[in-house]
């Protein structure tokens, strides 16, 4: 396959808008991108040149986006980038850069989330994780080391 994949991190600039068609649901919104470095002359971050894309999601990420992702929200988006060239009726040329994402998230650099698994119907194989037995984390007795053979560290400051 020769697509340019990226991630890119940034804010979203627009309320994603959800809607339903012949083909499934899809959803889009702006996201907006900007560049920061540090200007030497005056030792201080400072913005740089900002990018705009619309970002593109289908089918159950649509869903998800339009129920999780809000205007402003930082995110992480990871997708196949299409740059895409029209002439306005003024014979201008514009140029759009859209991401059809593969994957969208909160950047959690810049704040918490809190994750909660979608429903995708009701069969036996996507009970929810309540209802499924925890899995047994510990490791076998037989591989632990006993910590009484261990040698134990001198407490900090006793000679």
């Amino acid at each position: 396959m020769n697509e340019t994949a990226l991630c890119v991190v940034g804010n979203v600039a627009t309320q994603p808008v959800c809607k339903e068609t012949a083909t499934g649901t899809s959803a889009r919104f702006r996201l907006a991108v900007t560049s920061r470095y540090l200007d030497r002359e005056r030792n201080e971050w400072t913005d740089g040149h900002t990018n705009f894309f619309t970002v593109w999601a289908r089918r159950t990420l649509a869903a998800n986006v339009a129920s999780s992702v809000s205007l402003g929200d930082p995110v992480v988006v990871q997708g196949r980038l299409r740059v895409r060239t029209e002439r306005t009726e003024q014979g201008e040329s514009r140029t759009w850069a859209d991401i059809d994402a593969v994957a969208i998230g909160h950047d959690l650099a810049r704040g918490t989330s809190a994750f909660r698994r979608a429903s995708r119907g009701d069969t036996a194989a996507t009970a929810p994780a309540s209802s499924r037995p925890e899995p047994n984390w510990e490791t076998p007795p037989a591989s632990r080391p006993d910590p009484s053979s261990q040698p134990q560290p001198e407490p900090a400051g006793v000679t």
